[in-house]
């Protein structure tokens, strides 16, 4: 394996770990403030960790917006602003599930988004194949394993976390649309902000926001904002240089994994044989998905 591809896969694997064990530091923040609270705060911190990169490329002279006509660039404000909304209407969804699921399964179900792309992806005339519709077959089946009750209901927290799987599908097809035309990190900033502002908005309207209990909650707020807002965006970043996009989606979405050994580890979540097998079946699916035979 070449040095190369093997420094990419290490770093995709530590994003995914990362990205896993912030299930974990989610709920544990909502112990002190609310999630609006704890979004706007760790987004905020965020943006901060990652203007370092953005002043290093302007330094270099790099163009910050690859095309100067005058009709892209309108798209390139519009699709930012867009893509701001749905971030902050994906981890909204998500923080809200997580006060009423556990961070595994939150995980997992937020893991979803890796099958409905390329599903979304129809609508859009991309070609689909017999493997898309084999792991969509087994994440939906693991799904049902792992959240719905003997009712046939899914709990109100997977819901929301579904819901929030949906809207993340929407942002990687906007990203992946939009990244081409603009510097990543200018692009991470742009969203990053309106997705704190959007909360900190919110926060100050419907929580009691007060700062005894933010920096109660330092720790989880610090990893959210500078492991997994800030660097594991940029390990990301640096990675799929050299990393095949659907062979990085497949690294990336072990982070459900970690997000359960996360849950069992620290937060002492319990998993039945029935949910441990839903998912199995999800993180399959997630992978079969992105292969082509």
């Amino acid at each position: 394996m070449p040095t190369t591809k093997l420094q990419s896969d290490l770093l995709l694997l530590l994003a995914a770990v990362i990205w896993g064990f912030a299930f974990v530091a989610q709920r544990i923040g909502m112990d002190y403030v609310g999630p609006f609270t704890y979004n706007g705060v760790r987004f905020a911190l965020g943006t901060v960790v990652l203007l370092p990169f953005l002043f290093r490329q302007a330094s270099k002279s790099a163009p910050l917006i690859i095309s100067t006509h005058p009709a892209d660039r309108r798209k390139i404000i519009i699709g930012s602003l867009m893509t701001g909304l749905l971030l902050f209407g994906g981890v909204s969804l998500q923080q809200l599930g997580l006060q009423q699921t556990t961070a595994g399964k939150a995980g997992f179900i937020t893991g979803l988004y890796v099958v409905f792309v390329p599903i979304v992806g129809l609508l859009f005339g991309q070609r689909s194949h017999l493997t898309m519709w084999l792991g969509a077959a087994l994440s939906l089946t693991g799904l049902y394993l792992l959240s719905m009750t003997s009712g046939f209901t899914i709990e109100p927290g997977d819901k929301l976390v579904l819901y929030c799987a949906v809207v993340f599908t929407f942002h990687v097809l906007f990203i992946a649309w939009l990244s081409p035309m603009m510097n990543s990190y200018l692009l991470a900033i742009i969203q990053f902000t309106i997705c704190a502002l959007l909360n900190l908005v919110i926060a100050f309207a419907i929580e009691p926001v007060n700062l005894v209990s933010v920096m109660q909650a330092w720790l989880p707020i610090a990893y959210g904002g500078i492991l997994s807002v800030g660097i594991a965006y940029t390990i990301q970043v640096v990675a799929q240089k050299t990393a095949h996009p659907a062979y990085a989606s497949i690294i990336l979405s072990l982070e459900a994994v970690f997000a359960v050994l996360g849950g069992w580890m620290i937060l002492h979540e319990q998993f039945t044989l029935r949910m441990m097998t839903g998912c199995a079946l999800m993180l399959v699916g997630m992978v079969v998905v992105q292969k082509k035979w």
